[in-house]
């Protein structure tokens, strides 16, 4: 019995450490945000869910009218997959809880912030934003 019960308790313990990880890193991710959100501004207080579901379904101004909000490419539903506004190319969820991945690569994280909030907001995005915009969709 021994025999059967310690591989089981392995596995279990690998699985929790992968389950673990992207949420480690999604942590480093907004806890280097919060730094920089710091940085650029001494009276931050710490990154807001309903500020970052303001940002998520907008609309803005400034960007390009089509895509006037992420949700127009991402629906307003972050756990439905979205579809890209131009290519009709089909976007994985942005919900945290659709797609645990989401949020975990700060590199590719950064790439999609550089490119899409300028056709959002017309603007780069600051690091309050991005923090916002990330605590929003890891609670969804």
């Amino acid at each position: 019995m021994i025999r059967f019960v310690l591989p089981m308790l392995a596995v279990f313990a690998v699985g929790a450490a992968i389950a673990a990880a992207p949420n480690a890193a999604r942590t480093a991710l907004l806890d280097g945000y919060a730094a920089q959100a710091k940085a650029q501004s001494p009276s931050f207080a710490g990154f807001s869910a309903e500020r970052g579901r303001a940002l998520y379904l907008g609309p803005h101004g400034g960007g390009k009218p089509e895509t006037n909000a992420c949700a127009a490419c991402h629906t307003p539903d972050p756990t439905a997959q979205g579809r890209h506004q131009r290519t009709g190319r089909s976007i994985e969820p942005m919900a945290v809880s659709a797609n645990p991945k989401r949020f975990t690569d700060p590199v590719e994280v950064e790439k999609r912030f550089d490119r899409d909030c300028p056709n959002v907001l017309g603007r780069a995005c600051t690091a309050q934003e991005k923090g916002d915009f990330i605590t929003y969709l890891a609670g969804q």
